[in-house]
């Protein structure tokens, strides 16, 4: 199919979808997701999450259809979209960068001391605590906890070893954290309400 036919087929999707049929919009982002995605991993800094500033590219575009002329160049006009969604999320890691620089070292320091100022005893319960619930883990999750804490694997080494991508093994982490989080606080109370 040359790039005319292509551009033919998506502004007949397009019409489709100014006329109602919202689902139209699916074979333009099958048609040009791919293209978009390599354009994006070309362009972006390390540490941009690719697919979420596509994600991001295609839903703009989708809200902004009304601003788009039928018959030009809708590649054209969804890349340039995501040209500023790709600026403004590198914007946004370096904002966060810079903000990490400068307080960061700060932030660390009181929160040593903080903890240096607490008794022990109360961060070795707190760890035994935390082993009872490593301990309710299945080996399919601990297996996470294990690769990232004790053997610090990349996450993309993590996400090739259990088939899924880097986002879902972040995700997966931050469940793991919050699940073992809650279930620390839990035997703890537990433990303080049982010596009451």
């Amino acid at each position: 199919m040359t790039d005319a036919d292509d551009d033919a087929v998506i502004n007949a999707a397009l019409r489709r979808v100014r006329e109602g049929d919202v689902a139209a919009f699916e074979s333009v982002v099958r048609r040009l997701e791919r293209p978009l995605r390599v354009w994006l991993a070309a362009h972006a800094l390390p540490g941009v999450d690719v697919d979420e500033v596509a994600q991001r590219s295609f839903v703009a575009a989708f809200t902004r259809l009304g601003d788009f002329e039928l018959g030009t160049n809708f590649s054209a006009w969804l890349f340039t979209i995501a040209k500023f969604q790709l600026q403004t999320e590198t914007t946004r890691l370096r904002r966060v960068a810079d903000y990490h620089a400068r307080y960061a070292p700060d932030l660390l320091q009181r929160e040593l001391e903080r903890r240096c100022s607490q008794p022990s005893e109360m961060w070795q319960t707190r760890l035994e605590q935390l082993r009872a619930c490593l301990g309710q883990l299945g080996d399919d999750l601990r297996r996470f906890i294990v690769w990232r804490y004790e053997d610090e694997i990349p996450l993309e080494e993590m996400a090739a070893r259990s088939g899924r991508s880097v986002a879902g093994v972040k995700k997966q982490l931050w469940v793991l954290r919050r699940k073992l989080q809650e279930c620390v606080e839990t035997r703890l109370a537990a433990a303080e309400g049982g010596q009451s």
